[in-house]
């Protein structure tokens, strides 16, 4: 799911403030080139960095799977996606879920029936809003966004090596 209007208010004023932009004619850009920041801050980091819901297809399968987007605070339902027919909700005794101590969720189907695929609706992200990050995230997004507005025009030339510096201590790398 993506970021939420109402999470982006702390960083556009925070961006703003870093261009000296002060009027609100360029909002929509503004808006629009820090949820492009926030995705290669995540992508960056293998973190989700807002809380938000998400939702992941797997295949169905009695070993334990794990979901993409971390830190999992909450799996909320696993459903159960047939070869053909509607998608129907398993009941909690037909599956297993655990979130680790590295906030990685995993989900692994006890009885999958006629479920072929599974959709796992699970809440994940570092902060609840853009004020709760901690201050390097922030700043790393705040210098991409503005460098990429900066370059609307131009080539874009490379990224500050800054914001890979502020982002560094979160990333999160999986070998294999």
């Amino acid at each position: 799911m993506p970021i939420g209007d109402a999470a982006l208010d702390g960083a556009r004023a925070e961006v703003k403030a870093w261009l000296r932009l002060e009027t609100e004619n360029e909002d929509a850009i503004v808006d629009a080139l820090i949820r492009s920041a926030i995705g290669h801050g995540e992508g960056f980091t293998g973190r989700a960095l807002i809380v938000r819901e998400e939702v992941q297809r797997l295949p169905a399968s009695r070993e334990w799977q794990r979901l993409t987007m971390t830190p999992v605070s909450a799996i909320t339902s696993v459903m159960g996606i047939p070869a053909d027919g509607a998608g129907f909700l398993l009941p909690v005794e037909r599956y297993a879920v655990d979130i680790d101590g590295n906030g990685d969720g995993w989900v692994r189907l006890i009885e999958p029936g006629a479920a072929g695929r599974i959709d796992v609706t699970h809440m994940a992200g570092m902060a609840a809003d853009w004020a709760s990050l901690p201050d390097a995230i922030r700043q790393g997004a705040v210098r991409l966004a503005a460098h990429m507005f900066a370059q609307r025009d131009g080539d874009g030339g490379a990224p500050p090596a800054a914001v890979s510096a502020l982002w560094q201590p979160w990333r999160r790398m999986r070998i294999g």
